[in-house]
């Protein structure tokens, strides 16, 4: 239907308009019935209304909210209005006239003070607050801020209440128009905080300063209101106190919330208020829900890291104490019967509430605080646990240890031996709980220990693992068991296992016979593990349990062993990989027949073996490698559609009372982002990222083969490199981009690309870098940043000279924009080292932080080392505009990682763009030479190698610094540990570039001396790619008989032959098979043309052992 309303409609909508409000009213209604075809129509004719004549909607709305007896239809009114109010698609206020407006502002002020129900006063907060949010900071709603305050200074709850709503509601909009009022502010706050006897209008008036205090740009602004605290903290203490516990949970709640935005604020009275908080946490005569908050607001305050460092841990006491409770938490579990039963539903079966949220938080605390201040107290507590006669309290202990041990693994692991033997003595004790929780510690310490623990302790920990798998008694605590050995061995080298695996898979084996599928099912995964740690090592074991495992997946095919048969499957999987394909080959195509009638089966969305499959069929393809492609037919179109799967998203507002209905469904998750709520089915994501790690993982291995897939994948992928809803979909995509381009590069050249040509590997570049760097611009996480940087750069090296200029043009900006982000994150750490309590365990975190920042700047070298090598000169403008982003990096204030690749950047220019780039050795060349001296080795190796390019390629620029180059040399090379391991690649890479000053500037040095020097310190070992280049210099020189290299009478010619026969016995890695075939010349040479006196002593000069390798060598 075009053009306007038909005159049917255009009848309705008179209809409805008529001055009496009946009509509208029975529109109103329609839209909140449960008629969807009454419904529907309702809310065609409203849009209908909003489209054609707004004003007059808007003003029947108003009528209704301010003169309806019906409570429903004035509540409605207030949400419609909220919605034509929203600044989104349906913002209408810029079409109403200026009497429309002026009659909306006054209707709903005067609504609000008229309005009994509580409801519909909060909805009618909610929409005043809407419309207030985009007028009052353009002066277009004068009348709104002395309403708000004539509400809040009267004596009237009913106004001071939503009037207070709003102020928090609007803070963050007005938070500038109310700086002149701050000190009025302050005072109606600290009055109705005091002096109200109302409840909820206390409750509003906290919420108010709470985000008010949120707002205010500086510190000194919060100072002003830092009196508040303790008339905020005596809202919570009366609520307790009166037994009004749903207002105390609210208080709760406002605190929590400024204590993760503004834990500064509470800085000055911690003490008393965390005092407080856990004084409310001991307080046995609450309900949990009250005691659980109080201990989310400490634990939020511990957690405030960014905010306020190393504040918490200056409270020594408290963290005792909340420790303490924790612990008390943890013991409320109960023996409950159900959890013998060994049904993986009843696996938390006994545990509380208390339980749950005090392993929970202890796992938090010991993240935010760390070791050193964790670790004594936990030291202090446990032991008395361990020795207390109820089970319980032993059960609390070895939890406790599995919780803290991800946040304090720094300082566990300096007293593993304590650790591991308080936990292993448990293993003996008499209650089943307890030896399951000393299984569950092994298993989760075997995690955040490892590999310390697996080294130094697998002498006593396997052994006991395996003793504990024949606990026939308590089968879960043999599945536990089992799924230890699968932590253990993830952390473990194939030569730690293999003493033991004859008892482990024997002993895996019998359990997969155990009559209780959750046995099974730990034994199907502990064998994964082992096969995948051991690698080879499992061949012996092949013919025992692969016959075993198929059984499985064959016979396994009723619902209730779905998750057996799933897990058969990863297990086979993984033994394959483990074993190879020569070993696989027979059982592989039994495998794959099934899987793939399994793929054709129809199965319920809940079904594991989708996502099992999904991960069998890549392990399977890694195995297989090219032998895989006649699959891939069945394989690709059931993964193509996992990975295109659509988010199943529900989006309500933040602040809405629809909460987000999870209970019926656990795998909702709930993230806020801005103003709105977004609540997920992860089941559904994490299906997609699995499909699109698959496809990432066939793209990696098939290579050409992929080719028939390659156009369908990218237009899948590409898209989600901004898939924001999941961090593992975008990595994956991430890494995908470099293996689409090489398998259509590689089957371009290999002629299997269906007679397409360059020209396709230029659109699919085109398509790919371009989306790259726009999803870098917009990427959130330094980590994943880091792996688009990095893919960039493999991209760059498929597409070499296929990018344009524009292409490249986009990427140095995005560099520029990349290097800019990271410096100003560096700096707001750096603002957190002048906190008050900032302390060395705060230092520690910041370092960590900052070394994820030395990787983006590590990538970004990379990339433009590629790009330097992709087009030479022609990029040097590029270049010359990034040098402003680079030289700071140089800086003595800059860290050693981030100096050497500064340098490293130049050496590339130098090396690449040779005559083009001799206009930066004046800039760049007394940083080179000053950092010759660094104490990093690391930077003195960039330095060293990048004097040698310099010497290869400066000609006459660098002649009259040579002398300065070979002083700084010759301090490199003589360092006193220059051949130790750390030093061996600056003092390899120094003596080639001395190498090369002899070679091209023989005339500025004193031959006699430096060749004889050089000589001296080869042949080089550490560095292999530089050895080869030395190596053959050496041979040139030989070849041509340098008689300054020679000396006088020969005299190094011994040690030219030494040097040629150590280089020789080491095979290939310290030559070239062309050098090496030219060294063993020159020596049969010498051997045939020097006289048998001179020939006799050369020999005699080397070692024993050389002189055998050298006849070796000459007879061969």
């Amino acid at each position: 239907m075009d053009g306007g309303p038909s005159q049917l409609q255009q009848a309705q909508l008179a209809a409805f308009l008529r001055p009496d409000p009946a009509a509208f009213g029975t529109l109103i209604s329609h839209l909140m019935s449960t008629s969807n075809e009454q419904r529907s129509q309702a809310e065609s004719i409203f849009n209908l209304l909003r489209q054609t004549d707004p004003n007059s909607l808007v003003l029947k709305l108003a009528q209704l909210l301010s003169s309806s007896v019906h409570v429903e239809a004035r509540a409605m009114a207030a949400i419609l209005l909220r919605k034509q109010l929203t600044r989104d698609d349906s913002f209408i206020w810029p079409q109403l006239t200026e009497p429309t407006r002026a009659t909306v502002k006054n209707t709903l002020l005067s609504a609000l003070q008229n309005e009994e129900s509580k409801s519909t006063i909060r909805k009618l907060c909610d929409t005043i607050s809407e419309l207030a949010s985009s007028l009052i900071p353009e002066n277009l709603w004068p009348e709104m801020l002395p309403f708000m305050f004539q509400c809040v200074t009267s004596n009237s709850p009913k106004l001071q209440e939503p009037a207070f709503v709003m102020f928090s509601q609007l803070a963050q909009f007005i938070g500038e128009t109310l700086s002149p009022y701050i000190t009025d502010l302050h005072n109606v706050f600290l009055n109705v905080l005091n002096n109200s006897s109302n409840s909820d209008v206390k409750i509003a008036a906290l919420s108010a300063v709470i985000n008010f205090i949120q707002c205010l740009p500086s510190s000194t602004e919060r100072d002003r209101f830092q009196d508040l605290l303790p008339s905020m903290m005596k809202t919570l203490t009366e609520a307790l106190n009166s037994g009004q516990e749903a207002t105390a949970q609210e208080a709760l709640e406002l605190l929590i919330e400024l204590a993760g935005t503004e834990p500064r604020f509470l800085r000055r009275q911690l003490a008393d208020v965390v005092g407080s908080m856990l004084q409310i946490a001991e307080a046995e005569n609450l309900e949990e829900g009250t005691r659980h908050l109080a201990i989310e607001f400490v634990i939020t305050l511990a957690e405030a890291r960014e905010r306020a460092p190393g504040m918490m841990r200056k409270l020594p006491q408290f963290i005792s104490r909340l420790f303490a409770i924790l612990m008390n938490m943890l013991f409320d579990v109960e023996d409950d019967l159900a959890w013998y039963t060994c049904e993986t539903k009843d696996e938390d079966a006994g545990e509380t509430s208390n339980y749950s949220i005090g392993q929970e938080c202890l796992d938090r605390l010991a993240i935010a605080l760390g070791g050193n201040t964790i670790v004594p107290v936990a030291s202090e507590q446990l032991p008395a646990c361990f020795a207390a006669t109820e089970w319980q309290k032993h059960h609390a202990a070895l939890i406790a240890l599995a919780q803290i041990a991800e946040g304090c693994s720094k300082i566990m692991i300096k007293n593993l031996e304590q650790v591991v033997t308080m936990v292993l003595n448990s293993f003996q004790h008499p209650h089943p709980r307890v030896r399951w929780a000393a299984i569950n510690a092994i298993g989760q310490l075997s995690t955040d220990l490892g590999p310390d623990l697996q080294v130094q302790y697998h002498l006593r920990v396997l052994p006991a693992l395996a003793s504990a798998m024949d606990d026939y008694s308590n089968p879960r605590v043999q599945a536990h068991a089992a799924s230890a050995v699968l932590n253990f061995s993830e952390n473990c080298t194939p030569e730690i296992l293999a003493p033991y695996l004859d008892g482990i898979v024997h002993k895996l084996l019998f359990l997969l016979q155990n009559t209780k599928q959750m046995v099974q099912e730990g034994a199907l995964t502990a064998l994964a593990s082992v096969a995948d740690s051991s690698q080879e090592q499992f061949q012996k074991y092949y013919d025992r349990v692969m016959p075993y495992l198929k059984a499985i997946l064959v016979n396994a095919s009723d619902k209730s062993n779905r998750m057996l048969r799933a897990k058969a499957m990863e297990c086979i999987s993984l033994v394959g990989m483990a074993v190879g394909k020569d070993k696989f080959r027979d059982d592989a195509k039994q495998v794959m027949e099934v899987l793939m009638s399994l793929q054709g089966s129809q199965m319920e969305s809940d079904d594991p073996t989708t996502s099992y499959m999904l991960q069998a069929w890549s392990r399977l393809c890694k195995c297989l490698g090219q032998d895989f492609l006649p699959y891939m037919s069945v394989v690709m179109p059931p993964l193509l559609q996992s990975a295109q799967l659509k988010p199943d998203v529900i989006i309500t507002s933040a602040d809405s009372d629809d909460e987000i209905d999870e209970s019926d469904d656990e795998s909702m998750e709930t993230i806020t982002l801005g103003d709105k709520r977004i609540g997920i089915k992860t089941s559904v994501l994490e299906e997609k990222a699995t499909a699109c790690n698959m496809l990432c993982c066939y793209a990696d291995e098939l290579k050409e083969g992929f080719y028939p897939w390659i156009d369908q994948v990218t237009t899948t992928l590409v898209p989600l490199l901004k898939f924001y809803f999941h961090e593992e979909v975008r990595r994956a995509a991430v890494s995908a981009m470099p293996d689409l381009l090489r398998s259509a590069k590689l089957a371009v050249e290999k002629g299997m690309a269906q007679g397409r040509n360059e020209t396709y590997i230029k659109q699919l570049s085109d398509y790919i870098v371009p989306a790259l760097v726009e999803a870098l611009h917009k990427e959130p996480d330094t980590e994943i940043s880091v792996s688009m940087l990095d893919s960039l750069n493999e991209c760059l090296q498929i597409s070499g000279q296929l990018l344009d200029e524009s292409q490249v043009r986009s990427i140095v900006d995005e560099l520029k924009r990349v290097i800019t982000a990271s410096s100003s994150r560096k700096r707001e750490r750096a603002e957190r080292t002048k906190a008050e309590d900032f302390d060395a365990e705060e230092g520690e975190l910041l370092k960590e932080e900052n070394e994820q920042e030395e990787e983006v700047f590590d990538q970004i070298g990379e990339i433009l080392g590629t790009m330097v090598k992709t087009f030479k000169a022609s990029f040097l403008p590029f270049f010359d505009e990034l040098s402003p982003f680079l030289m700071p990096m140089w800086g003595k204030d800059k860290t050693p990682e981030e100096r050497r690749i500064s340098i490293c950047i130049f050496d590339d220019v130098a090396e690449q763009c040779r005559d083009a780039a001799l206009k930066y050795y004046d800039t760049y060349l007394p940083f080179l030479l000053e950092a010759c001296n660094d104490e990093n080795p690391d930077v003195r190796q960039a330095s060293v190698y990048g004097l040698g390019v310099c010497a290869e390629f400066g000609g006459s620029v660098i002649k009259p610094l040579v002398g300065e180059a070979l002083s700084r040399l010759d301090m490199v090379i003589r360092q006193p540990n220059a051949l130790q391991p750390e030093n061996a690649m600056a003092y390899d890479n120094a003596v080639s570039a001395l190498g090369k000053i002899c070679l091209f500037h023989r005339d500025s040095i004193d031959s006699a001396q430096v060749l004889p020097a050089w000589l001296s310190c080869l042949p080089i070992k550490s560095d292999l790619i530089e050895a080869k280049v030395v190596h053959e210099q050496l041979c040139s020189m030989v070849e041509r008989s340098d008689t300054e290299l020679l000396g006088p009478n020969n005299q190094y010619l011994p040690k030219v032959v030494s040097i040629f026969t150590e280089v020789l016995c080491a095979g290939n890695d310290l030559t070239t098979k062309q050098t090496a075939s030219r060294m063993i010349n020159m020596l049969r040479q010498l051997q045939q043309t020097l006289p048998p006196s001179v020939l006799a002593s050369t020999f005699s000069a080397l070692q024993p052992q050389q002189q055998l390798a050298l006849q070796s060598i000459l007879s061969s």
